[in-house]
Protein backbone atom coordinates (compact mmCIF):
# COMPACT_ATOMS: atom_id res chain seq x y z
CA UNK A 1 0.00 0.00 0.00
CA UNK A 2 1.15 3.65 -0.69
CA UNK A 3 1.68 6.10 1.99
CA UNK A 4 -0.72 8.65 0.32
CA UNK A 5 -3.06 5.73 0.25
CA UNK A 6 -2.41 4.87 3.68
CA UNK A 7 -2.27 8.39 5.05
CA UNK A 8 -5.53 8.81 2.81
CA UNK A 9 -7.09 6.07 4.94
CA UNK A 10 -5.91 7.07 8.38
CA UNK A 11 -7.33 10.56 7.57
CA UNK A 12 -10.81 9.33 6.30
CA UNK A 13 -11.49 6.50 9.36
CA UNK A 14 -10.13 9.15 11.88
CA UNK A 15 -12.69 11.68 10.34
CA UNK A 16 -15.81 9.22 10.23
CA UNK A 17 -15.41 9.06 14.40
CA UNK A 18 -15.34 12.35 14.81
CA UNK A 19 -18.18 13.02 11.70
CA UNK A 20 -20.57 10.47 13.08
CA UNK A 21 -21.34 12.12 16.38
CA UNK A 22 -23.90 9.98 18.67
CA UNK A 23 -23.43 6.87 16.63
CA UNK A 24 -19.49 7.05 17.99
CA UNK A 25 -20.59 8.04 20.93
CA UNK A 26 -22.94 4.85 21.47
CA UNK A 27 -20.48 2.40 19.89
CA UNK A 28 -17.56 4.17 23.06
CA UNK A 29 -20.21 4.06 25.51
CA UNK A 30 -21.08 0.25 24.40
CA UNK A 31 -17.50 -0.94 25.26
CA UNK A 32 -16.49 0.82 27.69
CA UNK A 33 -19.42 0.06 30.17
CA UNK A 34 -19.07 -3.84 28.72
CA UNK A 35 -14.99 -3.69 29.33
CA UNK A 36 -15.57 -1.84 32.76
CA UNK A 37 -17.43 -4.68 33.78
CA UNK A 38 -15.23 -7.21 32.58
CA UNK A 39 -12.35 -5.42 33.91
CA UNK A 40 -13.77 -5.31 37.09
CA UNK A 41 -14.17 -9.25 37.21
CA UNK A 42 -11.14 -10.02 35.97
CA UNK A 43 -9.65 -7.95 38.90
CA UNK A 44 -11.65 -9.78 41.65
CA UNK A 45 -10.59 -12.86 39.71
CA UNK A 46 -7.15 -12.51 39.74
CA UNK A 47 -7.02 -11.35 43.16
CA UNK A 48 -8.68 -14.44 44.43
CA UNK A 49 -6.02 -16.98 42.76
CA UNK A 50 -3.62 -14.77 44.35
CA UNK A 51 -4.83 -14.92 47.65
CA UNK A 52 -5.78 -18.29 47.15
CA UNK A 53 -2.50 -19.18 46.40
CA UNK A 54 -0.88 -17.13 49.37
CA UNK A 55 -3.59 -18.74 52.18
CA UNK A 56 -2.03 -21.97 50.54
CA UNK A 57 1.42 -21.52 50.92
CA UNK A 58 0.56 -20.74 54.57
CA UNK A 59 0.24 -24.65 55.21
CA UNK A 60 2.97 -25.84 56.84
CA UNK A 61 3.70 -29.09 59.23
CA UNK A 62 4.91 -29.21 62.42
CA UNK A 63 6.74 -32.65 63.48
CA UNK A 64 6.26 -32.32 67.68
CA UNK A 65 9.43 -34.16 69.06
CA UNK A 66 8.91 -36.17 71.98
CA UNK A 67 10.51 -34.87 75.53
CA UNK A 68 13.54 -35.74 76.06
CA UNK A 69 14.77 -36.75 73.00
CA UNK A 70 18.68 -37.30 72.74
CA UNK A 71 20.58 -34.64 70.22
CA UNK A 72 21.54 -37.29 68.07
CA UNK A 73 18.36 -38.74 67.37
CA UNK A 74 16.80 -34.99 66.51
CA UNK A 75 19.92 -34.21 63.94
CA UNK A 76 19.43 -37.80 62.46
CA UNK A 77 15.49 -37.12 62.03
CA UNK A 78 16.34 -33.57 60.62
CA UNK A 79 18.83 -35.38 57.96
CA UNK A 80 15.93 -38.01 57.28
CA UNK A 81 13.39 -35.20 56.60
CA UNK A 82 15.58 -33.40 54.49
CA UNK A 83 15.70 -36.09 52.03
CA UNK A 84 12.02 -36.21 51.60
CA UNK A 85 12.16 -34.81 47.89
CA UNK A 86 8.81 -32.51 47.99
CA UNK A 87 10.68 -30.70 51.48
CA UNK A 88 11.30 -27.06 50.55
CA UNK A 89 12.55 -26.10 53.81
CA UNK A 90 12.91 -27.49 57.28
CA UNK A 91 13.40 -25.18 60.54
CA UNK A 92 13.92 -27.06 64.36
CA UNK A 93 11.54 -24.71 67.15
CA UNK A 94 13.02 -25.42 70.59
CA UNK A 95 10.71 -25.72 73.36
CA UNK A 96 12.06 -22.06 74.53
CA UNK A 97 11.65 -20.50 71.16
CA UNK A 98 7.63 -22.25 71.40
CA UNK A 99 6.97 -20.36 74.48
CA UNK A 100 8.36 -16.93 73.01
CA UNK A 101 6.72 -17.05 70.25
CA UNK A 102 3.39 -18.37 71.98
CA UNK A 103 3.92 -14.94 74.79
CA UNK A 104 4.26 -12.88 71.81
CA UNK A 105 1.33 -14.37 69.83
CA UNK A 106 -0.91 -14.07 73.27
CA UNK A 107 -0.36 -10.50 73.75
CA UNK A 108 -0.25 -9.15 77.24
CA UNK A 109 -2.83 -11.87 78.24
CA UNK A 110 -0.41 -14.61 77.40
CA UNK A 111 2.60 -12.82 79.69
CA UNK A 112 0.52 -13.24 82.43
CA UNK A 113 -0.75 -16.65 81.62
CA UNK A 114 2.48 -18.29 80.70
CA UNK A 115 4.60 -17.01 83.84
CA UNK A 116 6.25 -19.86 85.31
CA UNK A 117 6.46 -21.98 82.75
CA UNK A 118 10.26 -21.25 82.21
CA UNK A 119 12.97 -23.78 82.41
CA UNK A 120 12.06 -27.28 83.32
CA UNK A 121 8.42 -26.23 83.58
CA UNK A 122 7.67 -25.60 80.18
CA UNK A 123 4.86 -28.09 78.89
CA UNK A 124 6.19 -26.94 75.02
CA UNK A 125 7.56 -29.79 73.00
CA UNK A 126 10.95 -29.51 71.02
CA UNK A 127 9.70 -29.05 66.82
CA UNK A 128 10.00 -29.02 63.64
CA UNK A 129 8.50 -26.36 61.19
CA UNK A 130 8.20 -27.59 57.59
CA UNK A 131 7.32 -26.42 54.36
CA UNK A 132 6.81 -28.69 51.25
CA UNK A 133 7.15 -27.47 47.76
CA UNK A 134 3.76 -27.55 46.46
CA UNK A 135 1.05 -27.64 49.73
CA UNK A 136 -0.69 -30.18 47.93
CA UNK A 137 2.04 -32.44 48.65
CA UNK A 138 1.53 -31.68 52.32
CA UNK A 139 -0.30 -35.15 53.15
CA UNK A 140 2.27 -37.06 51.10
CA UNK A 141 5.14 -35.26 53.24
CA UNK A 142 3.19 -35.60 56.80
CA UNK A 143 2.66 -39.28 55.69
CA UNK A 144 6.41 -39.86 54.97
CA UNK A 145 7.61 -38.24 58.32
CA UNK A 146 5.28 -40.33 60.29
CA UNK A 147 6.78 -43.51 58.87
CA UNK A 148 10.30 -42.00 60.30
CA UNK A 149 9.00 -43.56 64.12
CA UNK A 150 8.48 -47.40 63.01
CA UNK A 151 11.26 -49.42 63.95
CA UNK A 152 12.80 -46.46 66.55
CA UNK A 153 13.21 -47.15 69.93
CA UNK A 154 12.77 -44.85 71.28
CA UNK A 155 10.50 -43.11 69.08
CA UNK A 156 11.17 -39.27 68.75
CA UNK A 157 8.31 -38.15 66.97
CA UNK A 158 5.30 -37.39 69.42
CA UNK A 159 2.68 -35.75 66.60
CA UNK A 160 2.52 -34.81 63.34
CA UNK A 161 -0.16 -31.98 62.74
CA UNK A 162 -0.77 -29.81 59.49
CA UNK A 163 -4.16 -29.61 60.13
CA UNK A 164 -5.63 -32.67 58.20
CA UNK A 165 -9.04 -32.47 57.20
CA UNK A 166 -8.79 -28.68 57.25
CA UNK A 167 -6.76 -28.24 54.70
CA UNK A 168 -8.28 -30.64 52.55
CA UNK A 169 -11.53 -28.79 53.17
CA UNK A 170 -9.18 -25.91 52.09
CA UNK A 171 -7.73 -26.68 48.92
CA UNK A 172 -11.36 -27.56 47.54
CA UNK A 173 -12.72 -24.09 48.48
CA UNK A 174 -9.70 -22.38 46.57
CA UNK A 175 -10.06 -24.64 43.89
CA UNK A 176 -14.02 -23.91 43.45
CA UNK A 177 -13.14 -20.23 44.00
CA UNK A 178 -10.78 -20.15 40.52
CA UNK A 179 -13.18 -22.07 38.59
CA UNK A 180 -16.35 -19.86 39.42
CA UNK A 181 -13.94 -16.57 38.41
CA UNK A 182 -12.93 -18.06 35.46
CA UNK A 183 -16.11 -19.13 34.66
CA UNK A 184 -17.56 -15.49 35.05
CA UNK A 185 -14.90 -13.73 33.30
CA UNK A 186 -15.57 -16.20 30.03
CA UNK A 187 -19.10 -15.43 30.60
CA UNK A 188 -18.44 -11.81 30.02
CA UNK A 189 -16.03 -12.00 28.04
CA UNK A 190 -18.69 -13.72 25.26
CA UNK A 191 -21.16 -11.48 26.31
CA UNK A 192 -19.28 -8.22 25.55
CA UNK A 193 -17.70 -9.17 22.44
CA UNK A 194 -21.37 -9.80 21.60
CA UNK A 195 -22.57 -6.35 22.74
CA UNK A 196 -19.90 -4.67 21.34
CA UNK A 197 -19.88 -6.35 18.13
CA UNK A 198 -23.34 -5.66 17.26
CA UNK A 199 -23.44 -1.61 18.72
CA UNK A 200 -21.02 -1.24 16.12
CA UNK A 201 -22.37 -2.91 13.54
CA UNK A 202 -25.42 -0.85 13.96
CA UNK A 203 -23.17 2.47 13.72
CA UNK A 204 -22.18 0.64 10.41
CA UNK A 205 -25.79 -0.39 8.83
CA UNK A 206 -26.70 3.47 9.18
CA UNK A 207 -24.08 3.97 6.35
CA UNK A 208 -25.12 1.51 3.88
CA UNK A 209 -25.75 3.79 1.52
CA UNK A 210 -22.25 5.23 1.35
CA UNK A 211 -20.73 2.07 0.59
CA UNK A 212 -22.83 1.37 -1.88
CA UNK A 213 -22.04 4.34 -3.92
CA UNK A 214 -18.09 3.92 -3.10
CA UNK A 215 -18.94 0.42 -4.46
CA UNK A 216 -20.76 1.23 -7.56
CA UNK A 217 -18.61 4.28 -8.83
CA UNK A 218 -15.25 1.68 -8.75
CA UNK A 219 -14.10 1.53 -5.05
CA UNK A 220 -12.59 -1.56 -4.49
CA UNK A 221 -13.14 -3.86 -1.69
CA UNK A 222 -9.66 -2.98 0.38
CA UNK A 223 -10.31 0.46 -0.65
CA UNK A 224 -13.36 0.59 1.66
CA UNK A 225 -12.58 -1.96 4.15
CA UNK A 226 -9.61 -0.13 5.10
CA UNK A 227 -10.76 3.71 6.92
CA UNK A 228 -13.64 1.20 8.42
CA UNK A 229 -11.06 -0.59 9.93
CA UNK A 230 -9.25 1.86 11.35
CA UNK A 231 -12.58 3.69 12.53
CA UNK A 232 -13.30 0.23 14.48
CA UNK A 233 -9.20 0.25 15.86
CA UNK A 234 -10.02 3.75 16.72
CA UNK A 235 -13.64 2.83 18.62
CA UNK A 236 -12.19 0.38 20.33
CA UNK A 237 -8.84 2.25 21.78
CA UNK A 238 -10.89 5.28 23.27
CA UNK A 239 -13.38 2.86 24.42
CA UNK A 240 -11.16 -0.02 25.92
CA UNK A 241 -8.93 2.92 27.38
CA UNK A 242 -11.66 4.55 29.74
CA UNK A 243 -12.30 1.84 31.82
CA UNK A 244 -8.85 0.70 32.07
CA UNK A 245 -7.95 4.13 33.24
CA UNK A 246 -10.74 4.08 36.04
CA UNK A 247 -10.01 0.90 37.13
CA UNK A 248 -6.71 0.94 37.09
CA UNK A 249 -6.71 4.07 38.95
CA UNK A 250 -9.57 2.82 41.63
CA UNK A 251 -7.58 -0.48 42.19
CA UNK A 252 -4.42 2.56 43.29
CA UNK A 253 -6.37 3.59 45.55
CA UNK A 254 -7.38 0.75 47.17
CA UNK A 255 -4.31 -0.73 47.58
CA UNK A 256 -3.10 2.48 49.30
CA UNK A 257 -7.08 2.18 51.41
CA UNK A 258 -6.67 -1.74 52.42
CA UNK A 259 -3.10 -2.17 52.55
CA UNK A 260 -2.77 -1.35 56.68
CA UNK A 261 -6.01 -4.03 57.23
CA UNK A 262 -4.98 -6.45 54.70
CA UNK A 263 -1.34 -7.25 56.36
CA UNK A 264 -2.98 -8.04 59.81
CA UNK A 265 -4.73 -10.71 58.37
CA UNK A 266 -1.32 -12.19 56.75
CA UNK A 267 -2.77 -11.38 52.78
CA UNK A 268 -1.60 -9.19 50.37
CA UNK A 269 -3.73 -8.26 47.38
CA UNK A 270 -2.06 -8.60 43.69
CA UNK A 271 0.22 -5.37 43.42
CA UNK A 272 -0.61 -2.79 40.94
CA UNK A 273 2.69 -3.54 39.19
CA UNK A 274 1.58 -6.95 38.88
CA UNK A 275 -2.37 -6.20 37.85
CA UNK A 276 -1.49 -3.47 35.37
CA UNK A 277 0.16 -4.63 32.32
CA UNK A 278 -2.23 -8.29 32.51
CA UNK A 279 -5.43 -5.76 32.40
CA UNK A 280 -3.95 -3.06 30.07
CA UNK A 281 -3.27 -5.75 27.79
CA UNK A 282 -6.18 -7.82 27.58
CA UNK A 283 -9.12 -4.89 27.67
CA UNK A 284 -7.73 -2.42 25.72
CA UNK A 285 -6.24 -5.61 23.10
CA UNK A 286 -9.46 -6.95 23.45
CA UNK A 287 -11.68 -3.91 22.46
CA UNK A 288 -9.44 -2.97 19.39
CA UNK A 289 -9.94 -6.69 18.23
CA UNK A 290 -13.65 -6.32 18.77
CA UNK A 291 -13.77 -2.69 17.30
CA UNK A 292 -12.36 -4.09 14.11
CA UNK A 293 -14.12 -7.40 13.96
CA UNK A 294 -17.82 -5.64 14.42
CA UNK A 295 -16.80 -3.34 11.49
CA UNK A 296 -15.24 -5.76 9.32
CA UNK A 297 -18.48 -7.80 9.65
CA UNK A 298 -20.04 -5.74 9.20
CA UNK A 299 -19.10 -3.67 6.27
CA UNK A 300 -18.05 -7.21 4.21
CA UNK A 301 -22.20 -7.80 3.66
CA UNK A 302 -22.69 -4.65 1.29
CA UNK A 303 -19.28 -5.13 -0.46
CA UNK A 304 -21.79 -7.78 -3.01
CA UNK A 305 -23.20 -5.13 -4.92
Amino acid sequence: MKISTASRHLREGTKNVVRNGWMTFASISSIAISLFILGIFVLITLNVNDVATQIEQQVEINVYLEVNTAQDQITALETQIKAIPEVKTIKFVSKEEGLVYLREKLGDSGKALLDGFEGDNNPLNDAFTIEVDDPRNVAVVADGISALNVGKDPKPIYKVNYGKGTVEALFKVTKIARWIGMGIVVLLSFTAVFLIANTIKVTILARKREISIMKLVGATNSFIRWPFFIEGALLGLIGSALPTAVILAGYWKLLNLSSLNLNLLMIQLTPFEDIAPTLTVLLIGLGIVIGVWGSLISVRKFLRV
